[in-house]
């Protein structure tokens, strides 16, 4: 059996791929792990160690079809070669082999308006694209449990050395952000007196930085952490301070969305979801898209 790979999304009409299957590969590979240390690169854990999940009987299950989307990288996207990729993309793999039903998997790829609509009426099982578990969703579909945070963090220049007091330090320079954002918002609410700059877009929050018109940057850490391994960035900047998981307004993280009339997959979603971390498979994941890692 092998992972299927070259797989190029159709424009105007639905997209149906096996993620599996005997012959020929059609699918993105798997990238290779990177070949940097990463022995320091936090990894996340999102299962307690005294969680036990039974494994499910899914032996009624005809299908599991996964829902997403193509404008989301690195989680899922279409790469040069035009191969369905990211993230998510093998995790999908890694939870169909976990649960032995490699045979009955099957991905599509919709735009973002359409996943709800999908879901709800039987086109996927399953919805794997940062669907939000909002109050309205929740009425119609199940939530598997989180496997990815996107705290917000600062960054600056690779020399900065702050000082312990980190709140205090910083008040004292020039913090970049950008307009009408959330983390805008964030930033006033948790630090009011901060000296702030806003800036358009995340190209101009950068630029600023490099030329250091201004000393700290704040924003989404998934998003710095690909910048800051970038030809662009040139390792001018790192991390600094720790990551803030605010739910108000960051909210609680990525999930998987089932039909809530099933009632056995997002349980067994959990249960694969569990099993992968205990073995490694979701750290492995996390450095090959990561090395740079954000939490």
């Amino acid at each position: 059996m092998t992972f299927l790979r070259g797989c190029r999304i159709l424009t105007g009409i639905y997209a149906v791929f096996a993620l599996f299957f005997m012959g020929d590969p059609v699918f993105a590979q798997e990238a290779p792990l990177p070949k940097a240390p990463v022995s320091k690169v936090f990894v996340p854990k999102f299962f307690d160690t005294a969680e036990r999940f039974e494994r499910p009987d899914l032996s009624t299950l005809t299908r599991l079809r996964f829902l997403t989307t193509v404008d989301f990288p690195p989680f899922n996207y279409i790469d040069r070669s035009g191969a369905l990729s990211g993230y998510n993309i093998d995790l999908m793999r890694a939870i169909c082999l976990e649960l032995q039903v490699e045979r009955l998997c099957q991905v599509e790829a919709v735009s973002w308006d359409e996943l709800g609509s999908r879901l709800a009426q039987g086109g996927g099982e399953a919805v794997i694209a940062g669907f939000a578990p909002t109050g309205q969703n929740r009425e119609q579909f199940s939530f598997s449990r989180v496997y990815m945070r996107f705290p917000a963090r600062f960054i600056g220049l690779q020399d900065l050395k702050p000082a312990q007091n980190f709140a205090g330090f910083a008040r004292t320079l020039k913090i970049g952000v950008v307009a009408d954002t959330t983390h805008r918002k964030m930033l006033g609410a948790y630090f009011p007196d901060f000296q702030v700059e806003t800036f358009r877009n995340d190209g101009e929050l950068y630029k600023a930085l490099r030329e250091q018109t201004i000393t700290i940057a704040f924003g989404d850490a998934m998003r710095f952490s690909q910048w800051l391994g970038s030809t662009e960035a040139d390792r001018c900047c790192k991390f600094i301070s720790g990551a803030y998981y605010a739910t108000d307004y960051l909210g609680e993280g990525m999930r998987i969305a089932v039909n809530g009339k099933n009632n056995m997959l997002a349980p067994a979603l959990d249960y694969a979801l569990q099993s992968l971390e205990r073995k490694g498979k979701l750290a492995e994941l996390y450095l090959r898209y990561f090395p740079i890692g954000f939490y």
